[in-house]
This record gives structure tokens, C-alpha cells and sequence, in this order.
């Protein structure tokens, strides 16, 4: 049998283990032309809370009933597709679940010999593109710049960091433990850092680590440290929306500050982006990312919840706290 989780109810503020369901259904069958893959590792992500609502988004959110949405990393334990054989491990998006089928369509492959297939849903997928195009492409970073990323400690924004030292520049982050803020630092080798729990006043921290001004700013959090962003914001200063975390879950969305005149004395731009926007250009940037990580550039670490699909709601409800450092995954299955 397949062991699948489904969304039993719309989450309202955080999400409780009572949203999901764990139900059995028997094994697919590939036909023709496709793959039966089995899952190893589930990747939760921040966006999934957005799919969870009822209204849509970006994309069709998950209706009552629908197994999860998400990324994981699959082994081929059968194939009727030229392109797969039985052993492969590989990217698919088949979501919360220890079995699908797969046309083909998306699957990337991953080779192990790289970095630990786990990566594959980490640094060497979604989350590491997603750092490498936000900051590179939107952002446009540029050698000798100064750069602040939130939520610093988490799969994008550590990546983002790194990147930035790679090409030159001076980086600030902030997150949310101190036992987050001594990884930035210490492993990852961030400039400066501070803990937002702990700071009171997010506007004169800023202006105190970038007392010449941020060039550009890798928002993943939201709220009230990207409020106090705009005023600190160097002439021609980028602001890149990736996400907005601290504000997912609440139930009476906050009222924020009016910043957009900031826009015009600064002459600063805000834009936002999805990592499926670069499709074109993934397969590049991974081949330089998996340069990077086999070279010491990148560091990464992950979290892992072990102990099957069952896992996979409190893991992702941990996630949505603050209880990961680096990329957050489920351990599912063995590789055969």
C-alpha cells in the first residue's frame, strides 16, 4: 500500500496536525512511457502554507482530500520510460506520499556522486536556485556591494549569504536563535549578523551595520524588519521578495508603515519572482552550484526529520516556527 497525506481541513493561523490526514491507497501502476518512483526524501517549504488557503495564488492550491503538494527526492523502482531505468535517483514534485507515477515530465536526475542526494532538494535544487536567481538575477548583485538577507538561517537565505561572499560583497543577516546567528557567522562566514527576537529597534540596527547604506536586500520574512529596510536602502538599491514568512500564518493581516516615497529618494526598486521563472537557465546554474558546494564555497546544513511520511506534518509545522536550520526534510525511505 501507499502511504499518502492529504489536507483535511484549511489550516486557520498555523497549521495543526489536524489539517492532515494520513491515508493508504494501493501502489500505482506505470503504463507506458512512465515511472513508479519511491520516495526517499520529502522536502516542506513556506510556500505550501499558501496553497493550503482556500483562495488561489500564484497556482492552483490543494483542495480537500488532495495529497500535499511537494518536492522530493525518488528512486525508480520501475520504469516503462526510455529515458529512466530501475536504480535512478531523481527531482520529482509527486508531493506528500511514498509512492507516484511520473510521465517523465520535470524529472531531473541526480547524481550522487556529487553531494548527498538529499541536496537535491536543498542547495542543489529548488531552494539554492532560488537563492542563485533572486540574488543574481533580480537582485543584479554586483562585486563590492552590501547586501542583508532575513531569515539568513533557513534553505534560500543561507545560500544567498554565501553567494554574495563568493562574488565580494559585505553581508548582514538576521534570524531568529543564537544558535542561528553563531551559524551564519561562524560557518558560513556572514560579516555581521543580529538576532531580530532580540533587537527592538530593526531601523537603527540597520542604520548601525550599514551605516553607508544596503544595496541589496534578499527578503524572506516580510513584516516588520522589511519596513525598516526601505529607509536604509542605499541610492539605486534593490529589494528582492521571496518570501514573507512572518506573515503566512496570521490570522488579522498587520498594517504597515507607508514606505513607498523611500522608492522615489532612493530611486530603489522592489521585485518579486518564482524560482520556475528561470526554467531556461536552471541546468547552468546548478552545474555552477554543485561547482561551488564541491569546492568548500557552499555549506549546508539540513534538518531531518526521521521516522517516515507520518513525520511530515509536524516537520512542516516546525519549519513555519523557526525550528530548522538550513533545509528542512523528512526522511521517508531507504535507498534501495
Amino acid at each position: 500500500m501507499n502511504r499518502q497525506i492529504t489536507l483535511a481541513s484549511r489550516p486557520v493561523g498555523y497549521p495543526k496536525e489536524s489539517n492532515f490526514k494520513l491515508i493508504e491507497t494501493p501502489i500505482p501502476t506505470p503504463e507506458d512511457g512512465q515511472v513508479l518512483l519511491k520516495t526517499i526524501y520529502l522536502s516542506v517549504d513556506p510556500y505550501m502554507r499558501g496553497r493550503m488557503n482556500q483562495a488561489r495564488s500564484y497556482a492552483a492550491n490543494v483542495e480537500f482530500n488532495e495529497v500535499m503538494i511537494g518536492g522530493v527526492v525518488a528512486q525508480v523502482v520501475e520504469s516503462k520510460h526510455s529515458d529512466f531505468q530501475v536504480g535512478d535517483i531523481v527531482n520529482a514534485h509527486i508531493g506528500w506520499q511514498e509512492y507516484g507515477v511520473s510521465s517523465g515530465d520535470g524529472l531531473r536526475k541526480i547524481d550522487p556522486s556529487i553531494a548527498p542526494i538529499s541536496t537535491g532538494v536543498g542547495i542543489l535544487g529548488m531552494p539554492g536556485l532560488t537563492a542563485y536567481f533572486g540574488l543574481l538575477e533580480v537582485g543584479n548583485l554586483q562585486e563590492g556591494e552590501t547586501v542583508f538577507v532575513s531569515g539568513a538561517a533557513g534553505a534560500v537565505g543561507s545560500v544567498v549569504g554565501q553567494i554574495a561572499k563568493i562574488k565580494g560583497c559585505r553581508v548582514v543577516g538576521s534570524a531568529g536563535t543564537d544558535e542561528k546567528i553563531s551559524y551564519i557567522l561562524d560557518e558560513l562566514g556572514f560579516d555581521a549578523a543580529f538576532n531580530y527576537k532580540d533587537t527592538s529597534d530593526y531601523y537603527a540596527k540597520l542604520g548601525e551595520l550599514f551605516p553607508d547604506g544596503i544595496d541589496v536586500y534578499f527578503d524572506n520574512v516580510g513584516g516588520k524588519i522589511t519596513d525598516a529596510v526601505f529607509p536604509n536602502l542605499r541610492l539605486k538599491g534593490r529589494v528582492v521578495i521571496c518570501g514573507q514568512i512572518s506573515q503566512y500564518n496570521l490570522e488579522n493581516l498587520e498594517t504597515g508603515p507607508r514606505f513607498l516615497w523611500h522608492l522615489i529618494t532612493k530611486r530603489a526598486r522592489i521585485e518579486g519572482f518564482l524560482v520556475s521563472d528561470f526554467g531556461d537557465k536552471q541546468a547552468n546554474a546548478l552545474k555552477q552550484m554543485a561547482e561551488w558546494v564541491q569546492e568548500g564555497k557552499l555549506k549546508y546544513r539540513e534538518t531531518i526529520a526521521e521516522g517516515g511520511i507520518e513525520q511530515a506534518p509536524s516537520a512542516f509545522i516546525s519549519m513555519l516556527k523557526g525550528g530548522n536550520i538550513g533545509k528542512q526534510l523528512v526522511k521517508i525511505a531507504d535507498v534501495d
